[in-house]
C-alpha cells in the first residue's frame, strides 16, 4: 500500500480504523511481498509490539504458486493502532491459512484486514480469528474472499468469533464473498458474545480463583487461531504472549 492520499472513513476497509492515529504515521512503507514458489510453502509469524500509544500498520502481498501453500499466524495486541493487512493471490491448487488472534482493552484500534484471491481453480483458503475486547477496545477483521470466474472448484472458509469482556468494547466482524465462478465451496460465519457463565461457574466450583477461570477460558478461545501451527515452540511462544495480554485485561 502505497498510496499518498490518507484513508478515509468512506473506504471500506478504513472503517473502523483510528484515523487520527493513522495520520500521525502516513504516509507507510510499501507493502511487503511474498512469493510462494509452485510446490513449496511459507509461514510466517507476526506479533507486533508497541507501547501504548504506539501505531502498528503492517501490509503484505502474498502470491502464492500453483501447488503452494502460505500459512499466516498473527496476534495482534500492539499500541494505540495496529493494523495487519493481506492480500492474496491463489494459483492453480494453491492453499493460504490464516491464524489471527485480537487482544485488546482501553482505548485499542486492533485491526486484521484480509483480501483473497481465488484466481485459478482448485485453490483452498481458512481464516480463523479470535478477538477479545475490554473497556472501550475495537476490534475489527475485515475479510473478502474474490473467486474469479476460471476459479473452478474453490473452497473457502472464514470462521470470525469476538468475546467481549465489557459492553463498552465494540467488535467488528466482516466476512464478505464475491463469486463469479459456479462450482465452488465458499462459508463464513461470524459471532459476537460473552464469556459462558456456566462453564465459568464450573470452573470456580471447582476452586479456580474468578479471575484463573476467566483466562483458562479465553486462552482457550484464542488458542484456535493457532491449531493450524506446526512448530509446537512457535505456538506455544504465541499462546503464552496472549495469555499475558488477557490477564492484563482482567
Amino acid at each position: 500500500m502505497t498510496a499518498l492520499a490518507l484513508p478515509t472513513a468512506r473506504q471500506e476497509a478504513w472503517r473502523y480504523s483510528d484515523l487520527e492515529a493513522v495520520a500521525a504515521v502516513w504516509p507507510v512503507p510499501p507493502a511487503e511481498r511474498i512469493n510462494v514458489a509452485a510446490g513449496e510453502s511459507a509461514v510466517r509469524i507476526v506479533a507486533p509490539q508497541a507501547g501504548a500509544d504506539g501505531v502498528v500498520i503492517a501490509d503484505y502481498a502474498v502470491d502464492i504458486a500453483a501447488g503452494g501453500t502460505c500459512a499466516f499466524f498473527i496476534l495482534n495486541i500492539a499500541g494505540r493502532l495496529g493494523r495487519i493487512a493481506i492480500d492474496v493471490t491463489l494459483h492453480d491448487g494453491a492453499h493460504f491459512e490464516l491464524g489471527g488472534a485480537i487482544v485488546g482493552g482501553a482505548g485499542q484500534t486492533l485491526e486484521i484486514v484480509t483480501t483473497v484471491n481465488h484466481v485459478e481453480p482448485n485453490a483452498t483458503s481458512n481464516q480463523v480469528v479470535r478477538s477479545v475486547l475490554a473497556g472501550t477496545a475495537t476490534g475489527s477483521f475485515l475479510g473478502k474472499v474474490a473467486v474469479a470466474r476460471d476459479a473452478q472448484k474453490t473452497d473457502a472458509s472464514q470462521s470470525v468469533k469476538a468475546m467481549l469482556l465489557d459492553r463498552t468494547a465494540t467488535a467488528n466482524a466482516k466476512p464478505e464473498l464475491e463469486i463469479f465462478a459456479d462450482d465452488v465451496k465458499c462459508a463464513h460465519g461470524a459471532t459476537v458474545g460473552e464469556l459462558d457463565r456456566q462453564a465459568l461457574f464450573y470452573l470456580e466450583s471447582r476452586g479456580l480463583p474468578p479471575a484463573e477461570a476467566k483466562a483458562l477460558l479465553l486462552q482457550a478461545f484464542v488458542a484456535g487461531a493457532f491449531v493450524a501451527l506446526e512448530d509446537d515452540a512457535a505456538r506455544a511462544d504465541l499462546e503464552a504472549k496472549a495469555l499475558a495480554a488477557l490477564e492484563a485485561l482482567l
